[in-house]
């Protein structure tokens, strides 16, 4: 049968809930569009000419570097950057990215000024990305330092036994299961895992005393896991200079001689799912709050996923 369009009920009547979300989408991919189009012709787009100063966060667990270590690279190759200002407010977390922050960093600052400004936190690995900048800008009530290296072992075998579980591990070698949360270390197993944890310890010490031109064994009687507050580590010269953000910008900007008309590179940009960059920075805040909240919560930020339950970090 064929419909008369002029007497069949439209779609928006015979599906209105399929309709409204319809509109919905396409009124916020809109909105979302236009938004974009303004930001890129606003100030927060990058400058195409001209020198200018470069803006790098660290924010939050330290898990994945790549992000930051590829922004810190491009910000290495553009002549037009002359300095740049490195944000961190972070706890620390797993051992291998902050290395690489490290190496980032130095290798930024072997070419041109690297300020550092802490915020809430810059501890453990969050010092360990700080300490090769060519200065250190601390808040008087920043949290830094906190040399060292833990390990999280979640040993779950006394509950599995009152379920009445057991489980059975096959492994290529007696090492190669240690850190099971189902199973005890074993005295052989213990100190294993403390060789390797003393030798990351050694590795941050030696690291931190090369980038702060100090003896290593001055470093090493600081590096007890504790955390100093800014005018603490000012005392220890772990850090340089107190103050804020602002006084970090300015003491970079006469460094490099720009004024405060010189533009700032900022980033690194974040890379969302196409749905949270669809329904705008609130959602995008919350799912990654969500996320990083279990991600802590599990103890995600690992060092060694190949070995069993444990987990090594240069954490606070």
């Amino acid at each position: 049968m064929v419909r008369n369009p002029e007497t069949s009920p439209k779609f928006s009547a015979e599906h209105p809930l399929l309709f409204g979300i319809v509109l919905i989408v396409l009124a916020v991919a809109l909105f979302t569009g236009a938004m974009a189009f303004f930001r890129g012709l606003g100030g927060n787009s990058r400058p195409l000419a001209g020198n200018k100063i470069g803006l790098c966060k660290i924010e939050g667990m330290i898990s994945d570097a790549r992000e930051v270590v590829d922004f810190l690279r491009e910000l290495r190759q553009d002549d037009s950057v002359k300095g740049v200002l490195l944000r961190i407010d972070s706890p620390g977390g797993s051992v291998a990215p902050s290395q690489e922050l490290y190496q980032a960093v130095r290798a930024l600052a072997k070419v041109k000024p690297v300020v550092v400004s802490m915020g809430t936190a810059a501890a453990s690995g969050g010092y360990y990305a700080a300490c090769p900048a060519t200065l250190i800008v601390a808040n008087a009530g920043s949290i830094t330092g906190s040399i060292g290296v833990r390990a999280e072992y979640l040993n779950v075998q006394g509950l599995l036994d009152k379920l009445g579980l057991k489980t059975d591990i096959m492994a290529s070698g007696k090492m190669k299961a240690a850190g099971d949360p189902t199973q005890a270390l074993t005295p052989e197993q213990r100190a294993y895992l403390m060789d390797l944890i003393l030798d990351l310890h050694h590795q941050f010490v030696s690291d931190v005393a090369a980038a702060r031109g100090l003896p290593e064994d001055v470093v090493a009687k600081l590096a007890d896991g504790r955390a100093y507050t800014g005018s603490q580590a000012l005392k220890l010269k772990l850090v340089d200079k107190l103050g804020g953000q602002e006084l970090a910008m300015d003491t970079l900007r006469q460094m490099v001689k720009l004024g405060q008309d010189a533009p700032v590179i900022e980033g690194p940009e974040k890379k969302l799912p196409f749905l949270p960059r669809l329904l705008g920075a609130s959602l995008s805040g919350l799912t990654q709050g969500i996320a990083q909240g279990v991600a802590n919560g599990l103890g995600a930020q690992s060092a060694a996923d190949g070995q069993g339950g444990l987990t090594l970090q240069y954490r606070q």
